[in-house]
């Protein structure tokens, strides 16, 4: 399976249960651990576990096994690792706490400074 149908599997997965503000990160340059995060909210435990749900039926549908699950029995934050890509579902106020996005952009900063420029 390539990974972009992968991905628009699991943006639909997400979209299809109404998710908000879903962002897609590229990590592939920044960690061995995953090419992509994405990063989703849901409005209240219910609704996180509904999407993670959905992101492992579709990503099942579409030929890849979720290699791992958590958090799925509190639905503040659950973690569905594909691989290649590693989905984020948080309830806002987890999300505005841990700011993956920052953290990662941060991260992307840092390593942008630290390359040698040529000359």
């Amino acid at each position: 399976m390539q990974i972009d149908d992968l991905i628009k599997a699991v943006e639909e997965a997400l979209d299809e249960l109404k998710a908000k503000d879903v962002v897609r990160i590229d990590v592939h340059e920044l960690t061995s651990v995953t090419d992509y995060m994405i990063i989703a909210s849901g409005n209240s435990n219910r609704q996180v576990s509904a999407l993670a749900d959905n992101v492992i039926e579709k990503a099942k549908a579409a030929g890849a096994r979720p290699l791992g699950v958590e958090g799925k029995d509190s639905g503040e934050w659950v973690l569905v690792d594909l691989g290649d890509i590693v989905v984020h579902i948080m309830q806002p106020a987890t999300r505005q706490f841990y700011d993956l996005e920052r953290l990662w952009e941060s991260a992307e900063s840092r390593r942008a400074q630290q390359q040698p420029t040529a000359e």
